[in-house]
């Protein structure tokens, strides 16, 4: 990637394309770019010194040695079809990254259905806390770094790693991180083989003296990896595991005795709540041995996470009860999520949950239906369709039905304001309100708490 000196990227405004963009910016490339709406990040890159245009043309690509791409981006799009006549490169951001990756020493990708977000946020903590001067892209925006992407030296690159359309096969990590494998994307996977399938193929480009980082209690993952070259490294809860918490209690915070084989490497305390985030925390910390870092740094970096933006994040109050806002969008996190609040909460839960793509809610129907059981009341607003269309296939409505099936008390929303107004009138001092999902559904903890 050092040897571009001007590169335009369509679909700039993008969390993963900007901070792209960023660390080129700051390489001393110019870059240029465009998207379909003016944003914050747009406005970062645009101060800067980027030059961005909102709306798509072809005038815009002339003399750039480089035009990167989203998978969104269709094959008709002005631009990408500027660049092919006039014979500029293209690349689609996965191999951008991918091939970015090998500018650095340290590449490490976090890859896995869930909690690829909240273990990069750990990862951070870790690094900086040992003063290594990464160069981070988060999929969500983190206080410790001012947003989602730090630019440092080519030491080290950490990024997530998505397995939708298979991209993250294009990268190129010294250290991969396996969180957990389940059906998801079922618009572009055929079963879950064809994931699991996938994810084997994300750690064969791990090199012999690279390391695979996977989770020992994961059923999908267990024995997936063993015919890899690379060092393979496992973390959990069970007997197997290498890096392994034992003694776990929650106060209502995890604490955990953290084991490396048999050899005990002192007490955690996390300040990020619930069984999910134990492992989120243990990849962490097997990744950051692996990479030879002190276990006192480790033990304070992973102490002193708080969390990422929409991730388990306290947002205020209503009525006197306490709003949390969660990125959660599947039937695994939802269920992961609404047990660590009812192992907190005092009262009832109230959950408004805005579905995630008609493919995946429909696919994923079933499962869906079984994961609020935690929840004393679920307000289901309306689909939120992120890249896809409407064609029938599902409404917010056959959740409702589904849910109610299973004694869960489920009322739909046709908009954010009915679901704002019902919080408000039946909301009581100490219960708990989850927002979750994906979408915008945050638009209503805003609203709820006038932040």
């Amino acid at each position: 990637m050092k040897s571009y000196e001007y590169i335009h990227f369509i679909g700039i405004g993008g969390i993963s394309m900007s901070g792209l963009a960023e660390i080129m910016i700051k390489r001393g490339c110019k870059v240029s770019g465009s998207d379909t709406s003016y944003s914050s990040l747009i406005k970062h890159l645009k101060d800067l010194g980027a030059d961005i245009t909102i709306g798509h043309s072809g005038s815009v690509i002339a003399s750039q040695d480089l035009v990167v791409f989203t998978s969104a981006v269709k094959t008709d799009n002005p631009e990408l079809t500027e660049a092919l006549r006039l014979g500029i490169e293209t690349l689609e951001r996965a191999d951008f990254l991918g091939e970015l990756m090998k500018d650095f020493v340290h590449p490490i990708a976090v890859s896995g259905t869930h909690g690829k977000t909240t273990t990069t946020g750990f990862m951070t903590s870790i690094l900086l806390m040992a003063k290594k001067d990464p160069t981070i892209l988060i999929g969500g925006e983190y206080k410790l770094i001012d947003g989602n992407i730090r630019v440092g030296s080519a030491d080290i690159l950490l990024t997530e790693a998505c397995e939708y359309k298979r991209s993250f096969t294009r990268f190129n990590p010294k250290y991969g991180i396996v969180l957990n494998i389940e059906e998801d994307h079922l618009d572009y996977y055929q079963d879950i083989k064809d994931i699991q399938n996938a994810f084997h193929e994300f750690g064969k480009n791990i090199p012999k003296d690279g390391y695979l980082i996977y989770n020992d209690d994961d059923p999908n993952s267990k024995g997936l990896f063993d015919d890899l070259e690379c060092n393979l490294i496992s973390f959990g809860l069970s007997k197997g595991s290498f890096v392994r918490a034992r003694n776990l209690k929650y106060t209502p915070y995890p604490e955990f005795d953290l084991y490396y084989g048999e050899n005990l490497m002192g007490k955690f305390r996390l300040s990020v709540a619930g069984e999910h985030n134990v492992y989120n925390a243990l990849a962490a910390a097997a990744c950051s041995q692996a990479m030879d870092i002190n276990i006192y740094d480790i033990r304070k970096g992973i102490e002193d996470f708080s969390g990422t933006k929409r991730r388990f994040e306290l947002r205020g109050e209503l009525n006197g009860a306490v709003i949390i806002d969660d990125y959660a969008h599947h039937p695994t996190e939802i269920k992961a999520t609404l047990k660590t609040v009812k192992g907190m909460s005092k009262k009832r839960i109230f959950c408004v949950f805005q579905p995630h793509t008609f493919t995946r809610t429909h696919s994923l129907l079933a499962e869906f239906s079984e994961a609020f059981r935690d929840a004393d009341v679920v307000l289901i607003t309306d689909i939120y369709p992120a890249r896809e269309e409407d064609t029938g296939l599902v409404h917010s409505k056959d959740l409702v039905k589904s849910l109610k099936t299973k004694g869960v008390e489920a009322l739909y929303c046709a908009t954010f304001e009915e679901a704002e107004d019902y919080l408000r009138k039946n909301v009581k001092k100490s219960d708990s309100v989850m927002i979750m999902g994906a979408g915008d559904v945050y638009l209503i903890a805003d609203h709820l708490t006038g932040k």
